[in-house]
């Protein structure tokens, strides 16, 4: 649903490639600034969301007038070819949507020899921040601009007069929806003291309610991890912050990617899970001593993509949204939300750049200037 909304907002922004003329300080010149197609854009997607990371990886460029080459993901490169040949058989021109597949060995020559190509004027990656500062450094190498979107920490902040039963409903889908395993995934969960133990009390009741189970019978809310290197990095991260004082409140370690929804409780500064991104279905109750400290502990991180906040006061709620460093922050919602029509990106480890409607225009085209000169030209040489 959102891939196809996000090729219905590109076909729109067709008619939204604008100009404008300029007014010129030299007399009889008219000065016009115009966007322009850049050439061939390299979409890099990953394997978490492989129809809409995909789809949106090449969808605003080809309406800019682009070329494209989605480089797909290893570990679901069938997936990735059906998006471009629904595209080829839409009716793009031959050449202009393009897919290369690759095995995992070969990845790091692969997306190298992609940068490098002269053809290649821009490179958009969506996926780790360790592999988006390779592609950065690549990139910067060439002089060719990127666009990253990449990892996440999101708080999701409740304060002292939040609706419970709402923070805890969007807590919940926020933390275990596709497994955590999400850029925008609430990680931490952070809460003033006043209201902790209440919170703490009702989002056990209602994750003791997530089954894990088998994804192919399609009938519990928590299917598989991707894989066991995911189980065993969240087993660590658990064992961890239980070394270290924290509280198991449910769910715990798991010995197959069929992992339980986990909840720790007590979480401090010297636990891993404090300030490494996750990845998967455990989330991290942070305790705060009051609003000043929930949005200290907030923008306590090097990530900075998604957040959210819970107040029934909603001019407070706003204007502790503006002290979080975040590409996004959504206020009494969850920190997993997306639309085709929005700006979507992060500050810091989660990248620069966005994706999302007229903010993908710029990300997609060329700004040129361009002059006509309406009169008899006067020079002093």
């Amino acid at each position: 649903m959102l891939a196809a909304s996000m090729l219905r907002e590109a076909s729109a922004l067709t008619t939204q490639i604008s100009g404008e003329v300029i007014p010129s300080d030299k007399p009889g010149c008219m000065a016009m600034a115009l966007r322009e197609p850049v050439g061939v854009i390299l979409g890099i997607a990953p394997w978490n969301a492989p129809i809409i990371l995909g789809t949106r990886a090449v969808s605003t460029a080809l309406a800019c007038g682009n070329a494209v080459i989605l480089k797909a993901s290893e570990i679901c490169p069938l997936t990735h070819s059906l998006i471009i040949e629904a595209l080829a058989e839409a009716g793009f021109p031959e050449g202009t949507v393009n897919i290369v597949t690759n095995s995992q060995d070969d990845a790091a020559d692969v997306v190298g020899a992609l940068i490098d190509a002269k053809p290649v004027k821009r490179i958009n990656f969506t996926g780790s921040t360790a592999v988006g500062r390779i592609i950065a450094r690549r990139a910067a190498d060439n002089l060719k601009p990127c666009l990253l979107e990449l990892g996440g920490k999101a708080p999701l902040l409740v304060l002292e007069d939040a609706n419970l039963d709402e923070a805890v409903k969007a807590a919940a889908f926020g933390a275990y929806m596709n497994q955590g395993q999400i850029c925008m995934s609430t990680e931490r969960l952070v809460v003033v003291d006043s209201i902790a133990d209440e919170f703490v009390a009702a989002f056990k009741a209602k994750v003791s309610t997530m089954e894990t189970g088998d994804p192919r019978e399609g009938n519990t809310p928590l299917g598989a991890v991707i894989d066991m290197k995911t189980v065993e990095k969240v087993n660590a991260l658990i064992d961890d912050a239980l070394s270290k004082g924290a509280t198991l409140v449910t769910g715990g370690k798991a010995d197959s990617v069929l992992m339980p929804a986990t909840v720790l409780d007590g979480v401090t500064e010297d636990m891993a899970i404090y300030a490494d991104e996750s990845f998967g279905p455990v989330v991290a109750v942070i305790r705060a001593k009051d609003e000043a400290d929930a949005i200290r502990i907030a923008n306590d991180s090097e990530y900075g993509l998604s957040a959210a906040v819970f107040s029934t006061d909603i001019a407070n709620a706003l204007k502790v949204a503006k002290q979080i460093k975040s590409g996004i922050c959504h206020v009494n919602g969850p920190t997993v939300h997306d639309e085709a029509q929005m700006p979507f990106g992060g500050v810091g480890d989660s990248g620069y750049g966005r994706f999302g409607g007229k903010a993908g225009i710029d990300q997609f085209t060329e700004l040129r200037w361009i002059t006509v000169e309406t009169e008899p030209g006067h020079y002093p040489i």
